[in-house]
């Protein structure tokens, strides 16, 4: 029950401190004049990836690297098959052609990188950590170069800069949150694992990953509801970019990760891999550049199947 509790309180602090964060980073945006459509891709999915990488990195120093990875991978495949389709399923998805000239290809690039770094030896080392780390970086500088005069349709909504003091504040408050959260959150996930007789694993790419992947839910339906649907694409697939290159970068050049649960190799990181591939067909078919309530169906599927052949 403790444990549990451990992991609840955890979840919150994240989302708490995640959001908090989340506030202050789109707000230093404004004041520095930064386009939407790169706040959506690096601002907004950096603030939503923060407790992944607390997560993480916490995780990694602690000696459980199967926390680390199962969260990244678990919360890659939570993007696409359970935030992504709640998105839809809520209201379709016009989108915009930098999906398959920029955003796509740089996130299956970068589960790609992640799987060749991973797959042959079960370890990622620091040097492999640091060539993600800078993979990132060249992306961001693009980012920054190229798409400072994307257009977005809708209609721009009429934000006020928060005072310095309040930003500050929403900075510090998100940080301690998101650091307390992550070591509430890793004592009761290992208390569970030993108490269900379970792996790090199964419980990082189950509990732990849904429960850092719901500021981007919030993030997502939110961007829905104020009709700000560049937003919501580009923050889960930037997100994910950022689980892998920003994350699993940062933690591998902390202390390199080792795979401890051989079915992170066999199993988890195919899926993530067939799900990051699906979108682009999806997106395809049967209606270009729109993503529908069919194709919610389809990614809460293939998600709830994933979650029941690593659970059994």
């Amino acid at each position: 029950m403790q444990d549990f509790l451990f992991v609840l309180g955890g979840l919150v602090l994240l989302i708490s401190g995640g959001n908090w964060l989340l506030k202050a980073a789109v707000d230093l945006s404004l004041k520095l004049s930064i386009p939407k459509i790169v706040i959506g891709m690096t601002v907004v999915s950096f603030a939503t990836s923060a407790p992944e990488l607390i997560v993480s990195v916490n995780a990694a120093l602690d000696g459980f690297p199967d926390l680390a990875l199962g969260n990244v991978v678990g919360s890659n495949i939570a993007n696409l098959g359970l935030v992504l389709a709640v998105t839809i399923l809520l209201s379709p998805i016009d989108v915009n052609k930098n999906f398959y000239s920029t955003d796509w290809p740089v996130m299956m690039a970068a589960s790609l990188l992640f799987f060749f770094f991973i797959y042959f030896d079960g370890v990622i080392e620091r040097y492999e950590g640091l060539i993600m780390v800078v993979c990132l970086l060249l992306f961001l500088v693009y980012l920054l170069l190229f798409q400072k005069k994307a257009v977005i349709s809708e209609e721009e909504e009429k934000m006020v800069a928060l005072p310095f003091y309040k930003t500050a504040l929403f900075l510090v408050l998100g940080g301690i949150a998101l650091w307390g959260g992550s070591e509430l959150l890793i004592s009761g996930a290992v208390g569970l694992a030993t108490a269900f007789g379970v792996s790090e694993r199964v419980i990082a790419i189950t509990i732990v990953s849904v429960g850092t992947s719901i500021p981007e839910l919030a993030a997502s339906v939110i961007a829905v509801i104020k009709k700000e649907k560049a937003i919501s694409l580009g923050n889960l697939l930037g997100s994910n970019i950022f689980n892998l290159l920003a994350v699993l970068g940062i933690t591998s050049f902390v202390t390199p990760i080792k795979v401890m649960d051989p079915g992170l190799l066999s199993n988890d990181i195919f899926w993530m891999l067939g799900i990051s591939f699906l979108i682009l067909p999806l997106v395809f078919f049967p209606k270009g550049l729109r993503l529908g309530w069919r194709d919610g169906i389809i990614l809460v599927g293939f998600y709830l199947y994933f979650v029941y052949v690593t659970i059994t």
